[in-house]
């Protein structure tokens, strides 16, 4: 139908089917290029890795390698997508017939999920064909780059709130899929649950949620809205008592709950003296028991803040899936070595970029971590041969010969994240800013 300008809509749905297009026009213009030079077959290792972490970070958080193997076993180029690309005229003949028949038969290693990682040491590592390895650069960076911000994130805020349980509540502050993701890194990271119902389902993160102002405001009267909401799911449910006046709305939460109350949210105004206020009328009250949950905007410093208050616990959105200021963990996926021909024993050689501020450093690299014996690390070493004696080892086989090995599961995720910041030193959790909390040190003999 003609638009009021006289110009015809269209409306074109769009469902991705395989990831394989999610990537950069140039991938697949090297690899029409190496094909044609016949680099394209020579064995390739590829590896991720930060130069540096967001200003006054102490430390990053592995976080979306699952979502990588995910992402990796089905990366196929399905007809439609090759149609597309042969009408823009992305990529030769030869190039598509290359890529219809596409699956990953290398291999990858990395950190697994929930380890903390340090500048120049490799968090993932891809080996293979460059053209089998090349095509997966922006896809894997995607993804390990946004969801290792937001678990960084995550972790400080989780530290921030020193055992009180934060809340992600981020979903309409960004992309419906990154909202997704951005649940399951903070999970990972150490959050307790998420208003994200598609991470639920998807990931297995705890789902929760009440109510909004809107569900007070279509009411008559808050007494109405507690009503109504206590009838429905509970006593042990949470109330929303900022819509007006705050100490009217706990004097009527209580006398609608009851003592029984499960919990009161505070989402404006000062937060550290309403919460004082609060906890003192429920007490009051009688509702002891009644806990107090606080929202609005917060951040790992305004979590800080609250710790003398008497909160329960924290409700975070905007800052947390914008990764608290660093929504990028500025990683990069570059060629280390390679093969001089095509020949699959051909032996590998060390390669790397001397670009003035980006250098590399050449040659597979293996990376542990050294822990002394009172159990406190002390350097992330990276190494160009593999020797355990160095400290505990960091990357692990995910996949081999085109096959995961190795499958996330979010709950040893979340035990591995704990455990692998209780190692680091007592700085690393400080919000005042500072170096990595350990240095890299690299073993090139």
């Amino acid at each position: 139908m003609p638009n009021p300008a006289g110009c015809a809509s269209l409306i074109v749905m769009v469902t991705i089917s395989t990831p394989a297009l999610l990537t950069d026009h140039y991938e697949l213009t090297m690899l029409q290029g190496a094909l044609r030079s016949g680099a394209a077959h020579r064995r390739s290792v590829f590896e991720v890795f930060t130069r540096r972490l967001p200003e006054g970070r102490r430390y990053g958080v592995t976080a979306g390698t699952g979502r990588v193997l995910d992402a990796v076993e089905a990366f196929r180029f399905t007809p439609e997508q090759l149609a597309f690309l042969e009408r823009a005229g992305v990529v030769d003949r030869p190039t598509l017939d290359w890529l219809e028949t596409y699956r990953f038969r290398g291999s990858i290693s990395g950190y697994r999920e929930g380890e903390c990682y340090f500048p120049g040491s490799p968090i993932m590592t891809v080996s293979g064909t460059f053209a089998e390895c090349v095509v997966l650069e922006t896809l894997i960076l995607s993804v390990l780059n946004h969801d290792s911000a937001i678990a960084a994130a995550a972790s400080r805020m989780v530290a921030a709130a020193a055992g009180r349980p934060c809340i992600e509540m981020g979903s309409r502050r960004t992309h419906e899929e990154a909202a997704v993701a951005s649940a399951r890194a903070a999970y990972l990271a150490g959050f307790a649950s998420t208003s994200n119902l598609e991470a639920g389902f998807r990931y297995g993160v705890p789902t929760v949620g009440t109510a909004a102002h809107a569900f007070t405001l279509v009411h008559d009267s808050e007494r109405e809205t507690f009503q109504t909401q206590v009838a429905t799911l509970g006593k042990g449910t949470t109330l929303l008592v900022d819509t007006y006046d705050v100490a009217e709305a706990v004097r009527i939460a209580v006398e609608v709950a009851g003592p029984d109350l499960g919990a009161v949210r505070l989402d404006s105004g000062d937060l550290l003296w309403m919460a004082h206020r609060v906890r003192r009328q429920l007490d009051e009250l009688g509702a002891v028991d009644t806990k107090i949950v606080v929202t609005s905007d917060l951040d790992e410093y305004a979590i800080a803040a609250l710790a003398a208050a008497p909160v329960d616990a924290y409700g975070v959105g905007t800052q947390l899936v914008t990764g608290s200021g660093a929504p990028t963990s500025s990683m990069v996926y570059k060629l280390v070595a390679r093969a001089r021909t095509a020949e699959p024993d051909a032996p590998l050689e060390a390669v790397a970029k001397r670009s003035a501020g980006k250098p590399s450093l050449g040659g597979r690299k293996h990376p542990y971590r050294r822990i002394e014996e009172d159990g406190v690390a002390t350097e992330e070493v990276v190494a160009l041969r593999p020797d355990p004696a160095l400290g505990r080892p960091l990357s692990f086989p995910l996949i081999v010969d085109g096959e995961i090995v190795e499958r996330t599961d979010l709950a040893e995720s979340r035990r591995l994240h704990q455990e692998s910041v209780a190692q680091l030193p007592v700085s690393a959790t400080q919000l005042s800013r500072g170096d990595a909390v350990i240095p890299t040190v690299y073993k090139v003999d």
